[in-house]
């Protein structure tokens, strides 16, 4: 039997707009202009607020010394309910070229995976996907190091191989953790043009590889954690065709009477799923 105050911790946190984070490297910091974090945030206005994380230029083994900034595990707010781990275009860097600095070798970014669900886990986040980088057009990083910072290089500093082994390692994380994993070095290279078309400068995205980054991840959370589709998520106040001029409390009542029941039927089964805080 749960514990009144267990219940009444569940119903509290279901009552408040729930928060989905992104937490990644510049693919993510540039999700919101225009991007893919932005269409996340406009397909759930007024359901969720999208909190965008990325951190430009950041590779696994920076990211985690903002783990307990960013996901604190001290705090009254209720955890996220979805937390995007998008690294791995800079930890794939190689080691011998001109961007060394932020390579991380593969054995270590699978550790700082682990650990980073770990993390979440710990204070409760229910839902964590994690993203590959995507695959490397070679020609055209070295055209954009060319025009950017006016070196020819003869090869680039990153290669579509290295990518590669980078994806994969994600990928048997998320299977060895149980946690969903949307591959985009695999399906990038299935759209036909992928390196102009869905890549700007080689690595960073177009608006097409943002669109295209969003619908497989809506897709993926549709898929593996229905109760988070837009559908299934109600919107935190009354719709304005709803309201009574002549009344306006009714419909207010009515619409958080509801939510109310809907919370409290939510918040034992996730009580019942889960020990609390306290007993992990």
């Amino acid at each position: 039997m749960l514990g009144p105050a267990v219940l009444a911790s569940c119903v509290a946190q279901l009552a408040m707009r729930p928060t989905f984070v992104t937490f990644g490297d510049s693919i993510t910091q540039r999700g919101f202009a225009p991007g893919w974090t932005g269409q996340l945030a406009d397909a759930y206005q007024r359901r969720v607020d999208v909190l965008n994380r990325g951190y430009n230029g950041y590779n696994t083994r920076w990211a985690l010394q903002l783990l307990d900034r960013v996901f604190p595990n001290n705090t009254a707010a209720p955890p996220p309910r979805l937390v995007t781990i998008f690294f791995g275009a800079n930890d794939a860097a190689l080691p011998d070229r001109g961007s060394a600095r932020q390579h991380v070798p593969v054995e270590e970014y699978a550790s700082n995976l682990r650990a980073m669900v770990a993390h979440l886990r710990s204070i409760g986040v229910p839902a964590v996907i994690l993203i590959t980088p995507p695959p490397i057009s070679e020609p055209d990083r070295l055209v954009h190091v060319e025009k950017t910072y006016g070196v020819r290089l003869a090869v680039p500093e990153r290669t579509n191989e290295a990518a590669g082994q980078y994806a994969a390692a994600a990928e048997a994380v998320a299977q060895e953790l149980g946690v969903p994993c949307l591959n985009l070095w695999r399906a990038f290279q299935e759209v036909p043009g992928w390196q102009q078309g869905l890549l700007n400068d080689g690595l960073h995205l177009t608006q097409e590889g943002n669109a295209e980054v969003y619908h497989l991840l809506q897709a993926l959370i549709d898929e593996r954690f229905p109760e988070l589709r837009v559908s299934r998520i109600p919107q935190d106040a009354p719709d304005h065709s709803a309201i009574d001029p002549q009344d306006v409390p009714v419909a207010f009542e009515k619409h958080f009477a509801k939510q109310q029941r809907r919370h409290e039927t939510e918040a034992a089964q996730q009580a019942a799923r889960s020990p609390s805080r306290e007993e992990l």
